[in-house]
């Protein structure tokens, strides 16, 4: 029995008709603003000012553009999957479809690892937004409770503090946990209402903010590199696009809630391009405008928007900003935490992981054990470890997933030409191509130390699997199933 068996499309949609445990409640502009509520957060509240900062500079608006051009090559991939497959599992079910068992329990660890940390990184950046929001109010946290351990605060006074745990970051995804486990209707209407909120915010930075850009922190707008591969000029910039490639990966998430979507043959193109449409063009305007309004080098905090509001002076839109970075990082954690418990669900009715893993509960039908396991994952991560760390590992990861999904479009166009494919990739294989050849790209512009924590991450999934889901696959007992079935005894 071999570890690339396949699911077909056939048994995928049997199983679509089979399980009806999670509600089909989500509209198109219900997928649309999930993918907003994801994408629109710590790219722009936070990530933006680190990878300028430290990368890029101002050329970070540039690092953007070819970041959204590498999402949008492998949106169209993921919106013909999704129209396809329209299950809960994402990159998982798409590549178990198309290059079999092992390579989907690989995307799918992986998957642990772009959704989880993700959550951890915007729970982080949400941390330093709410820290500053309360100090405007003379409202001051405990310094050693708002940072991960080791790292060193310097106070208002001069002095230094050492940070203990992020304590803040903790509490946002134990509530945002609780509304999850709550029903996905009401999760959905929550994070309508907090993206038309800092979509306006954000929207109103940019009007304002563009009467304060000034030409001398544009220049120079490609900073000549430091001597460090990465850091500046053009290596920098190619770099940042891959540090802040983790701020689009609120596409990928919608494709988490297919079995959620009242029509998702339709419905899941539409959330999935129309949210990276928006968003593309939001955050190049943001890019710009923060580093005209303040010289890079001043940008490498958790709350960098805040930073440029303060440089205005403008009194009323610090916590107006300040409030919806908050709002919004919110609903990007919401949206994080409600794709991950669905990969561990489809997972685990795949045998690859335990059965408790797919239980649902009575009155909310909800994967609450899984969110509870997510949540406690994500706030140990959030509690613990710094914000770059997680942010890379988060991009690495969403990177590989997108490489291969790409390659399963290609691969699926071949073996199964004639399938129902209710949105169609254009210029196949072109754009596949391109899609995977610029997600490799942007990979190989991470730092060592990050391809070494995704490697090591990885084994570790590949134990797992050979412990356990190897052993306990679906696919594998049914196979065992039939060759028993079809032995003969011989007569005595």
């Amino acid at each position: 029995m071999s570890m690339f068996r396949r699911k077909s499309l056939t048994a995928l949609m049997a199983t679509v008709e089979e399980n009806r445990d999670l509600r089909r409640v989500l509209g198109p502009w219900h997928l649309v603003l999930l993918g907003i509520g994801a994408i629109i957060g710590a790219g722009i509240f936070s990530l933006t000012g680190l990878a300028a900062a430290t990368n890029a500079g101002p050329a970070i608006t540039f690092s953007f553009v070819l970041a959204g051009f590498a999402c949008a090559m492998a949106g169209f991939c993921y919106s013909e999957m999704a129209s396809m497959i329209p299950i809960a599992g994402s990159a998982y079910t798409y590549s178990y479809a198309t290059m079999g068992e092992f390579l989907a329990w690989i995307i799918g660890w992986d998957l642990i690892l772009e959704y989880s940390v993700a959550a951890m990184t915007v729970a982080i950046a949400w941390s330093g937004y709410v820290v500053s929001f309360l100090r405007d109010f003379g409202i001051h946290l405990p310094a050693e409770l708002t940072a991960a351990p080791g790292t060193v605060l310097t106070m208002a006074n001069g002095s230094t503090v050492t940070a203990i745990f992020n304590l803040p970051a903790v509490l946002i995804v134990v509530a945002v946990s609780a509304l999850l486990i709550v029903g996905i209707k009401e999760s959905a209407t929550a994070n309508a209402i907090i993206v038309a909120i800092k979509v306006t915010v954000v929207l109103i930075f940019i009007v304002v903010g563009i009467s304060y850009v000034s030409p001398d922190n544009l220049t120079p707008f490609v900073p000549p590199n430091q001597g460090t591969f990465g850091e500046f000029g053009w290596s920098g910039v190619v770099r940042a696009a891959a540090i802040v490639f983790f701020a689009y990966i609120g596409f990928d998430a919608v494709s988490t809630a297919a079995q959620e979507a009242r029509n998702p043959q339709r419905d899941m193109p539409i959330g999935i391009l129309g949210s990276l449409a928006v968003c593309t063009i939001l955050y190049v305007l943001v890019a710009y405008v923060l580093t005209g309004m303040v010289k890079y080098t001043a940008l490498e905090v958790p709350d960098p928007i805040a930073v440029g509001i303060d440089a205005t002076g403008i009194g009323w839109l610090r916590p107006l900003v300040k409030l919806g970075a908050i709002m919004g990082l919110s609903s990007v954690i919401l949206v994080m935490l409600l794709a991950q418990p669905r990969i561990f669900y489809t997972m685990a009715k795949d045998g690859l992981l335990p059965g408790f893993m797919a239980r649902v509960h009575p009155r909310f039908r909800t994967p609450h054990l899984t969110i509870m396991a997510t949540g406690t994952f994500v706030c140990l991560g959030a509690a613990l470890i710094p914000l770059r760390i997680v942010g890379e590992l988060v991009s690495i990861g969403t990177l590989l997933a997108f490489v291969l999904v790409s390659i399963g479009v290609w691969v699926l166009r071949r073996t199964d030409p004639d399938a129902p494919r209710p949105f169609r990739t254009p210029l196949v294989p072109l754009v596949p191509i391109l899609s995977v050849l610029s997600c490799l790209g942007l990979m190989a512009f991470l730092p060592l130390d990050t391809w070494i924590r995704l490697i090591v991450w990885l084994a570790i999934g590949l134990v797992i699997y050979a412990l356990y889901g190897r052993r306990h696959s679906v696919l594998r007992q049914a196979e065992a199933a039939s060759e028993g079935a079809g032995r003969t005894i011989p007569a005595p």
